[in-house]
């Protein structure tokens, strides 16, 4: 909501910047989206580590859960 206030008062004081950018903010939203992908891969690759490594601490009962 806070964006669109901001949007608001760009098309109020400076209307041709506020077009500009209301056409290329789905554009870029595409060119950011493969490191977005990127960034879920790795933050799922890190987390299957990290269940690795807790394994055997989660199997002998030192878990959060005790």
């Amino acid at each position: 909501m806070l964006g669109f206030l901001v949007w608001l008062v760009l098309l109020f004081l400076c209307w041709p910047i506020a077009l500009l950018a209301l056409v290329m903010y789905p554009l870029v939203w595409l060119l950011l989206l493969p490191f977005r992908l990127l960034g879920i891969g790795v933050e799922a690759v890190f987390e299957l580590l990290r269940a690795i490594v807790m394994l055997p601490a989660r199997v002998l009962g030192g878990g959060i859960g005790r």
